[in-house]
């Protein structure tokens, strides 16, 4: 089977082919650079980006996997959670080419897409396993007891881990997106600099907050001279990303021993953070846990993940109707 998937959640637009769920044959993904200068994601220009790219993109995917949209034998795209105005233009064009092409739609949901890019880079990982699925908008923790079948263990109450990389790396004049770069300036910068508040939150809880963390590093930021941060610039920000690291980390093994599993996956934008993989290969090691994670290029909102989880859902016979529509807080387990 070979099925497109087209993802738009937010601010990137992306096609990919995928054969029998697990060979990608293309996988083209448009990032917008129009909101760098807001060091933030404007949602009216990213929908207006969409709009603009969105058929090239198709179009590549199509070229790039040598066939047809004749070929195509079905369409997945993500229908939420996301910004309402991007979905909606992935969304109608996934539906106009169904309809054109007499070929079932299947709707996806995106944090479900993020977990079969595990399941891409690694065939051989098996339920069950706990997944960490972070990125700009999102901070789940998912026991992922089978394919399709997945229970939401704990979520971000404010801000997501991504974004609260890049509010910090705004803060810190060091560029957007926030994760990319503080990530490569903590390779020169002290983690222990300055012991910044980790929210672990009530006892036994798996949720995640990140807002009191970025609102600490902007306090401690306006007490420094603009001499004092340009020195310490770098080992602010490493000390604030120790700080997210710590929760993400503690949290996420806490999960598998309770769980009774001896597996964890990263999935998601921050997935990349290489003092995280660092930090959760060190900690699975010491509990005799299986880490896993994508590709760099599997771990940002990709259109691969999309029709990989699109054929799972098609191969068990379910099918959208075109009247599917954008939700842009989907819950994980809703079935479109």
């Amino acid at each position: 089977m070979l099925i497109l998937g087209i993802e738009t959640s937010c601010d990137e637009t992306a096609a990919s082919v995928v054969k029998e769920g697990k060979d990608i044959l293309s996988n083209v993904v448009y990032s917008q650079m129009v909101h760098n200068k807001y060091g933030g994601v404007v949602p009216e220009l990213a929908s207006r980006e969409h709009i603009r790219t969105i058929v090239p993109v198709i179009k590549a995917a199509l070229s790039e996997a040598k066939i047809s949209s004749e070929k195509i034998e079905g369409v997945a795209v993500t229908y939420g959670p996301g910004l309402v105005g991007s979905l909606l233009i992935g969304l109608s064009f996934a539906k106009a080419l169904s309809y054109s092409l007499d070929i079932p739609l299947i709707g996806i949901n995106h944090i479900e897409g993020h977990i079969f890019a595990d399941f891409l880079d690694h065939p051989e990982i098996s339920s069950p396993f706990i997944c960490l699925v972070i990125s700009g908008g999102h901070s789940n923790l998912v026991y992922v007891a089978q394919k399709g079948s997945y229970e939401l263990l704990g979520q971000t109450r404010d801000d997501a881990a991504g974004e609260a990389f890049d509010k910090v790396a705004k803060v810190l004049n060091l560029g957007y997106p926030g994760g990319p770069v503080i990530d490569k300036v903590s390779q020169e910068g002290n983690p222990d600099f300055f012991k910044f508040p980790r929210a672990y939150l009530e006892e036994g809880s798996f949720d995640f907050s990140f807002s009191g963390l970025k609102t600490a590093v902007a306090l401690y930021v306006t007490k420094l001279s603009e001499e004092e941060l340009g020195r310490h610039r770098t080992d602010v920000a490493t000390s604030f990303q120790e700080a997210v690291v710590d929760v993400l980390v503690e949290k996420g093994i806490k999960a598998c021993l309770e769980k009774n599993t001896r597996k964890i996956a990263l999935a998601g934008g921050v997935a990349r953070n290489k003092r995280l993989r660092e930090r959760l290969r060190a900690e699975a090691e010491k509990n005799h846990l299986h880490v896993f994670y994508p590709s760099p290029i599997l771990c940002t909102d990709n259109a691969a993940m999309i029709a990989a989880a699109g054929d799972f859902r098609l191969s068990r016979g379910e099918v959208s109707g075109l009247d599917l529509n954008a939700i842009p807080y989907a819950p994980l387990n809703s079935v479109q």
